[in-house]
């Protein structure tokens, strides 16, 4: 059973795991259908957030399952729905973030618009690094609360836990690949990106995300994983890279330090280097990526290309809008190119 199948990392889930032979219940608040799925994949409509939500993921997992995936869950309260399930359950593979973590000095993912707040963190981040004290105030302090809660009981279920980094791939609430695709549909040839456009922000394909589920599921076991790509591509890199696919030549030019307002502030552009080991599963799993940044971009693009066709890029992604409303502020680039050429 996998919760949270309509979404950017629940589809390749379903997918990767029917291909492995494993039948498959889709739970999704839509209850839809992913034109890739097998025909043997059944759907179920849950609502996670409603009221009746432990009630109804309780029958519907019935006499029990072999295998509980689930992608959305995002604090203690849905930790305790799925140990409530511990007697009819196998195993779990569960879906945290690395923004449970922080460096020596109590710096973290919360406190990175802060004056000195970045996280110095060490390259590559190991699983054993500390993390953040669980609790209720945030996106980061809520996923380490449902790790925490999940672990506890680690011994009578087992429990794996991956934590992703920036996820790329179609169906993203958060696509940060808008940020080179539209400036090129836009007829923009010419960017500018901050730190020389060098700046490390480990990414995590989501089809990469479904291969360590399934790795996960053939070895039923409780650990801690993080959940990322082979490589980490830098910004210059990846806009070269969307250019490449979408047929475009582009001048970009570079700050040597941060972005001066707007300008050149990337999703990627950021001080110090932020790189998750991948050894452990590896290790632990066998894990080897199945597609790499580059080879996952034409799908990824070619989503962001029909829905910008469709809809305001702010309407189809409010997400990204709030979390970086001057994504395209086009006035201020052009003003900095201007005060250049002077």
């Amino acid at each position: 059973m996998v919760i949270g199948a309509g979404g950017q990392i629940g589809r390749p889930t379903v997918d990767a795991l029917v291909r492995d032979g494993w039948e498959v219940t889709a739970v999704s608040r839509s209850g839809g259908r992913d034109l890739a799925w097998d025909e043997g994949v059944r759907t179920v409509r849950l609502d996670r957030s409603a009221d009746t939500a432990p009630s109804a993921l309780s029958a519907l997992v019935g006499d029990g399952c072999d295998l509980l995936v689930d992608v959305v869950a995002y604090d203690a309260s849905h930790a305790r729905q799925l140990t409530s399930l511990t007697d009819r359950v196998g195993a779990a593979v569960v879906v945290s973030t690395v923004s449970v973590y922080e460096d020596d000095s109590g710096r973290n993912f919360d406190t990175l618009r802060d004056p000195e707040g970045f996280p110095a963190f060490p390259v590559p981040v190991p699983e054993s690094l500390r993390t953040i004290d669980p609790g209720d105030t945030s996106y980061s302090t809520r996923k380490a609360a449902l790790e925490r809660e999940l672990l506890v009981g680690g011994a009578e279920f087992p429990v794996t836990v991956l934590r992703p980094a920036a996820v790329h791939g179609p169906y993203s609430p958060l696509p940060r690949e808008l940020y080179f695709v539209k400036r090129n549909l836009d007829g923009r040839r010419r960017r500018v990106v901050a730190y020389r456009g060098e700046s490390l922000f480990h990414p995590s394909s989501a089809r990469n995300i479904a291969e360590l589920v399934r790795l996960a599921a053939a070895r039923p076991g409780t650990r801690v994983l993080n959940a990322c790509d082979g490589e980490t591509p830098t910004p210059a890199e990846i806009g070269a890279a969307v250019d490449a696919v979408m047929g475009v030549t582009t001048q970009t030019d570079f700050l040597d330090g941060p972005p001066e307002g707007s300008v050149g502030s990337t999703p990627w552009s950021i001080p110090l280097p932020v790189v998750f080991d991948m050894s452990a599963a590896e290790r632990e799993l066998g894990y080897r990526p199945v597609v790499s940044y580059a080879d996952s971009l034409p799908e990824t693009v070619a989503w962001l290309t029909d829905t910008l066709a469709a809809r305001d890029w702010r309407e189809s992604f409010p997400l990204l809008a709030q979390a970086y409303p001057d994504l395209f502020d086009y006035a201020a680039e052009d003003a900095w190119f201007g005060e250049r050429a002077a």
